[in-house]
């Protein structure tokens, strides 16, 4: 078996930990010096990838060229409204809608892109 982690650059190690904690119900993992925090899924809660941030000097500059994608069933509106009043902001207007599936894109705190989707 395969576990997969995903890693996260970012300046405010504090901010995205607490930002993706609330987002997805993970719960704080562990901590590497003062450059990485992990977190994972809260016990029996779900599944999902181990998420790390790295803290790094500069600035996110262009678009993200992996981004999460996360399936919320039929409620993407007021998923996308809950993370924005945990301090994502909205990137697009209104759901795209494609191949029988709609999704909003919005950005963490420091501007990473993520998709919330209809299931």
């Amino acid at each position: 078996m395969m576990e997969i982690q995903i890693n996260i650059d970012c300046a405010d190690l504090d901010r995205m930990v607490d930002f993706y904690v609330a987002a997805l119900d993970y719960v704080p993992y562990g901590s590497a010096g003062v450059t990485y925090r992990s977190i994972v899924p809260a016990a029996g809660v779900g599944t999902g990838p181990k998420l790390v941030f790295q803290k790094v000097p500069e600035a996110k500059v262009v678009k993200n060229r992996l981004h999460l994608d996360l399936i919320v069933g039929d409620r993407i509106e007021a998923e996308a409204e809950r993370f924005i009043e945990l301090g994502a902001t909205r990137v697009s207007d209104g759901p795209f809608e494609e191949g029988g599936t709609s999704w909003i894109v919005l950005a963490d705190p420091e501007g990473n892109e993520l998709c919330i989707c209809l299931d």
